[in-house]
């Protein structure tokens, strides 16, 4: 039976590679038990084959689809592949060989002092802003409609599910670090009024810029440079070993918001956008001003006081929110520099 055979759900995905087609075909049909292992066997085939897991379209793909099961993000995959025993055992492969290949590309900051200060204050310093080329600034001063609206499909793998990966954290946490954490995603889900959500905020913005708000409905055609930010925050939050990574991520991730958005926000604006379309970015200005704070001090500093074990992963958590952020925002700057498309096959009309 190939994927062929079943009809393909809304917002079908190609894969590209043996992996994700081998991982495709598997959620695809209930009755596909007997090839199930194929899945395990083609995960270690695909690392031992690809020069950067980071970057790797067969794997990030593959990885994206798997967290998919956790999130239920794409409802054409049944729930009960949430813990099938060789999906989690394919995952682990792909996630062991992810982690590697980050610790290995990121630069490791040094390690503050045990002290929430100094920590938040190690935290800033790494995340400075840094003059020269940016995406923001190509958005605010440069970026045509058609460019516009494309930065709002590679944004959309994340910021449509706004906040979930870090939530996985909050059980995870303790004490101060786990109110500092609570706090900050009290806000992202809106402080308790659903229009104010920040994913519904960002599916607005969509709407107005005449996109599909639809999670997945352009994950075909963003690249893995793209799928693989999102990737790293779910690895992070889904791995309680993890926690210090995932905290330093979003420590990091709020560290270097409200700028940029401030800029993403005069972009559409210039383009002739109204509030609906700019209503989320010049949200997260204000909103990321005061997360950096908490994130920084309350969340990061006082989980890397607590536990002095877990500073190294907090940096690396960090480092790496940045490195993967920066890379995917230098295939989109790049592209629309150069005048063409950062998607998998194109600009969309």
């Amino acid at each position: 039976m190939t994927i062929a055979d079943a009809e393909a759900p809304a917002h079908a995905l190609t894969p590209r590679g043996p992996l994700s087609a081998t991982t495709l075909a598997t959620l695809m049909h209930a009755d596909f038990g007997h090839r199930r292992t194929a899945l395990v066997a083609a995960s270690r085939d695909a690392v031992l084959g690809s020069t950067d897991v980071s970057d790797d379209e067969d794997i990030q793909l593959t990885l994206f689809l798997l967290y998919a099961c956790a999130y239920g993000s794409l409802d054409w995959i049944d729930p009960g592949w949430e813990w099938h025993p060789v999906l989690i055992e394919a995952r682990g492969i792909l996630e062991a060989a992810f982690e590697a290949s980050l610790r290995t590309l990121v630069t490791n900051p040094e390690t503050p002092d045990p002290d929430a200060r100094a920590i938040a204050a190690a935290l800033f310093e790494l995340t400075a802003p840094t003059p020269g080329p940016s995406l923001s600034r190509h958005i605010a001063k440069h970026a045509t409609l058609e460019q516009a609206r494309e930065f709002l499909i590679h944004r959309s793998i994340y910021t449509l599910r706004e906040a979930d990966p870090h939530s996985w954290a909050i059980p995870r946490l303790t004490g101060r670090a786990k109110a500092a954490l609570v706090e900050i995603q009290a806000d992202e889900y809106g402080g308790g009024r659903p229009e104010r959500v920040h994913a519904e905020i960002f599916a607005r913005t969509m709407t107005g810029a005449g996109l599909d708000s639809t999670y997945g409905a352009y994950a075909d055609l963003v690249p893995a440079a793209t799928l693989a930010p999102m990737n790293a925050m779910s690895m992070f939050g889904l791995n309680r070993r993890l926690v210090g990574a995932i905290v330093g991520h979003l420590a990091a991730f709020e560290m270097t918001s409200s700028l940029p958005n401030r800029s993403y926000g005069d972009g559409f604006r210039r383009l002739g956008f109204g509030e609906d379309v700019t209503d989320y970015f010049d949200e997260h200005v204000e909103a990321d001003a005061v997360h950096e704070q908490i994130a920084g001090r309350d969340l990061a500093g006082a989980l890397g006081e607590d536990r002095p074990d877990l500073l190294p992963d907090i940096m690396f958590g960090a480092a790496a929110c940045l490195y993967l952020d920066d890379r995917a925002a230098d295939v989109m700057r790049e592209a629309f520099e150069a005048g063409r498309s950062a998607l998998r096959g194109g600009a969309v009309a």
